[in-house]
């Protein structure tokens, strides 16, 4: 088969959250920017965030019947377990039907099917572990896949040597920065603020909790906050009480831009964020996850933290008054923004999916 001529297929599983499912969707971008008669398919669950947005994007999505068990309970556990062999029939079918050169895992309990069936097919397989510590899910595969694209050299170590690749973490064609943000007497200080695709509760009610000190910068402020779903309705609510000029939504689907129009933003640091920002070239104050596996958001924070990028409030300091403080001596020395934005920008690493994208493209070309 000439692939050359008649493009390649590719399956990206898995997802779940936005820092698996963006990363996989970063590299779809690169295999279709490469060659239009590639075919690219995800693999993933309706409940996840790629049921949701997925289709949108103009991606096809074949869903399958699978649930996490770690830290699930007894019952969900085991409803979990039965449910294994289910999507591993499920995964073989889609497989068998698309027919792909290669399956890629993006981690997230839904790669893990679709990749091990591939593996037992005689696929090409590969997984992209984003954080400094791998989630079980790929800990399993990186003994069966034929590669490992990882973020960090660390990480490498708790794979096979021979597998690794160490690429970066990939971020979406919309995110690097092209041109600095143009700013003009007048504007608007824009913060951004968000805490993952599902929202974090913490930072939503330490802003809340912040407005009180923020309403006397109110008539040169203005803030983008994607509460997520269960919080929209009362943060709103908060920021109409306080006069502030604010938008809020659930979930933000094109974060690419909300990035671009920022001047500050205000989020967790998981490895895809991370990468989002620094390829961006954004100031943040980062406020980490802290019961993220081997407390990897602290570690990343503290990466952009010391090189002069970025500011941190572990989650047990955070008040909405040390909040408060921090935006406002920001929001009056722009001097200092541009600083930050210089510094991420110096730790962005704008080639990670073109790496995979060549890796992958090895592999199929080996094998044909």
């Amino acid at each position: 088969m000439n692939k050359e001529k008649e493009g390649v297929k590719i399956i990206i599983a898995g997802g779940g959250t936005g820092g698996h499912l963006f990363p996989g969707v970063a590299i779809a971008e690169e295999f279709m920017k490469r060659d239009e008669k590639h075919s690219v398919l995800f693999m993933g669950t309706e409940r996840g965030l790629e049921g949701r947005i997925l289709r949108d994007m103009g991606f096809q999505l074949h869903t399958i019947d699978i649930e996490g068990i770690r830290g699930k309970g007894l019952l969900k556990s085991l409803g979990g377990l039965l449910k294994i062999p289910v999507s591993m029939a499920q995964s073989a079918s889609i497989i068998r039907n698309f027919c792909p050169d290669i399956v890629i895992g993006v981690g997230g309990y839904a790669s893990g099917p679709a990749v091990m069936m591939a593996c037992c097919m005689g696929k090409k397989t590969v997984i992209a572990e984003q954080n400094a510590v791998p989630g079980l899910t790929n800990k399993i595969l990186g003994k069966f896949v034929d590669k490992v694209f990882v973020t960090f050299s660390e990480t490498g170590r708790r794979f096979s040597g021979k597998k690794v690749v160490i690429t970066g973490n990939p971020v979406r064609e919309g995110f690097i920065k092209k041109e600095e943000k143009e700013r003009h007497p007048g504007d608007k200080f824009t913060l951004l603020i968000f805490g993952g695709s599902q929202g974090a509760s913490g930072i939503n009610r330490a802003v809340v909790d912040s407005l009180p000190y923020l309403e006397k910068m109110s008539n040169g402020l203005k803030i983008v906050h994607q509460t997520g779903r269960a919080d929209a309705h009362k943060v709103s609510k908060a920021y109409t009480n306080y006069h502030m000029d604010a938008e809020v939504f659930p979930f933000i689907n094109n974060m690419a831009y909300a990035h671009d129009s920022a001047d500050l933003l205000i989020c967790r640091s998981g490895a895809t964020t991370i990468a989002e920002i620094t390829v961006s070239g954004k100031a943040a104050i980062l406020i980490p996850f802290p019961f993220a596996v081997g407390d990897h958001q602290r570690l990343n924070a503290r990466l952009l933290v010391d090189a002069g990028a970025a500011e941190m409030i572990l989650e047990r300091d955070l008040s909405g008054e040390k909040l408060a403080q921090i935006i406002e001596r920001l929001y009056h020395d722009r001097e200092r923004i541009k600083q930050m934005e210089d510094k991420s920008r110096m730790l962005g690493n704008t080639k990670a999916a073109a790496d995979i994208v060549d890796e992958c493209l090895n592999l199929i070309a080996r094998r044909n």
